[in-house]
């Protein structure tokens, strides 16, 4: 069985390689090397994470104001996905294993504001 800190410290990697290339690279301009979304492509609307390219790339350059017009509700998520992260960090190099349990509301609730909000951007 792997460590516990496998995971988030992997996790650490990839998500500092991933701000590296983004650094670089504007997504508000076309003919980037980025990913794009299947959803939109296929559908034209936006999914719940449309505009979490645009939006990283906009905090790594520190415009706030540009991060919430690309996906505000994304950015309020970040506190939480931090705080999680850093939970599980600390859990993973204390030698423990640990995972987040969400009651079956809580994710009901996550999964209807997820839809709402996907609702709410593409008529707007």
């Amino acid at each position: 069985m792997r460590h516990p800190a496998a995971a988030p410290l992997a996790l650490l990697a990839a998500g500092l390689a991933g701000a590296g290339y983004l650094y670089g690279r504007d997504p508000h301009l076309p003919g980037q090397l980025l990913p794009f979304c299947p959803w939109r492509r296929l559908t034209g609307l936006q999914c719940p994470g449309c505009g979490g390219t645009r939006m990283a790339y906009d905090l790594l350059h520190g415009d706030l104001l540009a991060a919430w017009h690309d996906n505000a509700a994304l950015l309020l998520a970040l506190p939480f996905v931090a705080t999680w992260y850093l939970v599980r960090l600390r859990h993973g190099l204390a030698g423990r294993h640990w995972r987040l349990r969400l009651a079956p509301r809580t994710v009901a609730a996550l999964l209807a504001a997820a839809a709402l909000w996907t609702v709410g951007r593409n008529l707007l």
